[in-house]
């Protein structure tokens, strides 16, 4: 990863001394948001910062795990306490999103922050940053931390704990090595942070070997009955509504990776999961080959990411927001032949 040298002077430079950082990430975070805030926080600390990590609202529990999560301060359950410690401190870091909009009810108080910093490896950057840190090309913003680290000098900073956190958004991030984002550079990069000590029984364990009889009944049932294919477009669609959520005693974390069941169906280009919350209709669109999602949601769904993994978001009822898709498909797909 290519690390612009003038960013790296400016960061060098706002953290010459000891600084209140505080590391945000985005709302619904992963595994990627999680484990880099968390690698940052370490490192910061080792380097004689005071950090802190806060999030607009709490991530699943297949995450409770990571060293250092019990400290993260939540929105959702300590409102008071995550906006002032934002409020207070010194310096900002903002990890795994490219735009402000993105922290939720952590955004007025971040942009009160006069001095930020970006990591991030989405498309469109957000200009508000003093030093940014943007490699679409990355696997993870997880990968980027590690390569951050190593330009810092703060290698020997390294620990197990830092390694755990950085390698899990690693794995979760890039599909366990699988997606078209994983190159020889990540592979070296995981392979480093391995060196570290990272257990790896225990971090695929704790990604895939701890659902809850509730998640694997919704998964059942999302298949089963909330999955429709349409082999001529090369397309699955899922959705899942409040009903739906509500009867399988839904938890934040419970729909990860339902989207890719439907791209693991032979002969399918596209898979498209749509859930309802109370407020908006969420979207999340996987893909193959050169099919952008990331624009396709940019330009009709408010949203954006990676060309094969992207989300958005509509205010319109489930119903409708699906029928509006399926509207727009055909010359989505007609633009981008395979």
């Amino acid at each position: 990863m290519f690390l612009p040298p003038d960013q790296i002077a400016v960061l060098q430079q706002l953290l010459e001394r000891p600084r209140r950082v505080v590391v945000v990430s985005h709302y619904n975070p992963d595994g990627d948001a999680l484990g880099s805030a968390l690698g940052l926080m370490h490192l910061l600390r080792a380097a004689g910062h005071h950090a802190k990590v806060v999030l607009p609202n709490t991530p699943g529990d297949f995450l409770d795990w990571l060293p250092g999560r019990g400290e993260v301060l939540c929105l959702d359950r300590s409102p008071d306490a995550a906006l002032s410690t934002i409020r207070t401190c010194d310096l900002v870091i903002c990890a795994d999103f490219n735009r402000l909009d993105r922290i939720g009810g952590l955004e007025e108080a971040v942009r009160g922050v006069k001095t930020k910093v970006l990591i991030d490896h989405h498309q469109d950057p957000e200009a508000f940053a003093a030093a940014t840190f943007s490699d679409t090309s990355a696997s993870s913003t997880c990968q980027m931390v590690v390569d951050l680290a190593l330009a810092m000098g703060w290698d020997r900073s390294i620990n197990k704990d830092v390694a755990t956190c950085l390698y899990t958004g690693m794995v979760t991030d890039s599909g366990s090595f699988r997606f078209r984002s994983t190159t020889p550079h990540t592979m070296r990069t995981a392979a480093l942070l391995l060196e570290h000590g990272v257990d790896l029984d225990q971090v695929h364990n704790a990604i895939s070997d701890t659902n809850s009889v509730d998640r694997l009944r919704l998964l059942g049932f999302t298949l089963q009955e909330r999955m429709t294919v349409l082999p001529e477009q090369r397309t699955v669609i899922i959705g899942l509504g409040q009903d739906d959520l509500k009867r399988f005693h839904f938890k934040q974390g419970d729909t990860e990776g339902f989207v890719n069941y439907g791209l693991s169906i032979k002969g399918m280009r596209l898979a498209a999961f749509f859930m309802e919350h109370p407020d908006l209709v969420k979207i999340s669109l996987r893909s193959k080959g050169d099919l952008p999602v990331d624009r396709f949601l940019k330009e009709h769904f408010d949203g954006g990411g990676h060309q094969n993994a992207a989300g958005g978001r509509s205010t319109l009822s489930l119903e409708a927001t699906v029928e509006r898709f399926m509207s727009l498909l055909p010359a989505f797909l007609q633009a981008h032949p395979a």
